[in-house]
């Protein structure tokens, strides 16, 4: 026995929520509308803006809503020689994604250890106990997809509180995963004999146990400098990744006041280790494009267990030289097999 919504009630459970003040998000189709076939994860005003199942998947990721691009960490005050400083509030409004990609959901289920690592980050923690991700199993997947290779799926319901699959006929099967799934969809439902199913799956396109053991033994290896010769250094695949974290922490105000920020940043910049000596441990792009991999895919993984990917292609399909991760873990796997022969 499974449950299913009408769209029509699953839409006024949507505006309801709008009408009571929640932040609800989604995917929204880009300047130009649907025709440009440009999707983003964002904030909408109206029911009517939300695209369940938009027909490309959305360029951003769903990362921003639990770890923002800036985020206030603590404002600061002179008043002669003594210095006020104010903690910014906690994370407290609830908000709520629909139409949710299930690898971007996925996503935030892989950044929970490293948040509750050495330091029990409140800003991110928050954020994630006050929000309630409802995935979509996949309609449609292109050539960037392979959640499959690292033990995902378009059913997947890692991160997720709350999975809808199209049965056709404005009707959805709703799974619930979480208590704040569970609390969503009560009394919203009614039970029923359908099942959906995601309409496609991608293949699998390469072994990521090989791939792990390829990067523990060739940390020097022509592969970085054969990888790395057309990627231009944009970091663009970092800001579009749903797991990647990195971040600066800078000052923004006058000599009087001002805030202590957390902003996002990539270690795909060239001043990204940039001393203050003046020396800089990864001057070329192939050491920058070794410590990407390498942290995704070995050192996350020794350290919490899970390779810091979900396989949503983003990297390559958002890369203006198609290259991203996909590429250079098919390439590793080659040489893996390779080195079996």
């Amino acid at each position: 026995m499974t449950e299913i919504i009408q769209e029509k009630a699953l839409r006024e459970l949507i505006d309801s929520l709008i009408r009571d003040g929640k932040t609800v998000a989604g995917p929204v189709a880009g300047s130009g509308g649907t025709t440009n076939h440009r999707y983003f994860y964002r904030k909408v005003e109206s029911v009517d803006e939300l695209l369940l199942s938009p027909p490309a998947m959305p360029m951003n990721s769903i990362k921003e809503f639990v770890f923002p691009r800036r985020e206030v960490l603590y404002t600061f005050k002179y008043s002669g020689k003594e210095i006020e400083l104010t903690d910014a509030p906690e994370f407290s409004d609830e908000q709520f994604l629909f139409g949710v990609r299930p690898c971007d959901a996925a996503a935030n289920a892989v950044l929970d250890p490293l948040f509750a690592w050495d330091f029990d980050d409140r800003f991110f923690q928050s954020r994630r106990n006050k929000t309630t991700v409802v995935t979509f199993a996949c309609k449609n997947v292109d050539a960037h997809c392979f959640c499959t290779s690292l033990g995902f799926g378009p059913e997947d319901s890692t991160g997720a509180d709350a999975m809808l699959l199209d049965l056709g006929d404005d009707e959805y099967e709703v799974r619930t995963f979480t208590e704040k799934g569970k609390a969503l969809f009560a009394g919203k439902t009614q039970p029923s004999e359908k099942t959906g199913h995601a309409a496609s799956v991608p293949e699998k396109k390469f072994d990521i146990d090989a791939v792990v053991e390829y990067l523990q033994n060739h940390f020097d290896d022509p592969i970085w400098s054969e990888t790395s010769l057309r990627c231009v250094g944009c970091g663009a695949c970092t800001y579009v990744c749903p797991t990647c974290h990195c971040f600066d922490i800078i000052e923004e105000g006058n000599a009087t006041a001002g805030a202590r920020v957390k902003t996002w940043d990539t270690c795909q910049f060239a001043l990204f280790t940039h001393h203050a000596s003046g020396h800089n441990p990864r001057t070329h792009q192939s050491q920058r494009q070794r410590n990407r991999i390498q942290h995704k895919f070995r050192i996350y993984k020794d350290k919490f267990g899970l390779v810091l990917c979900t396989g949503c292609g983003n990297c390559t399909r958002e890369c203006s030289v198609s290259l991203g991760v996909q590429p250079v873990l098919q390439y590793i796997a080659e040489k893996a097999l390779a080195a079996t022969k």
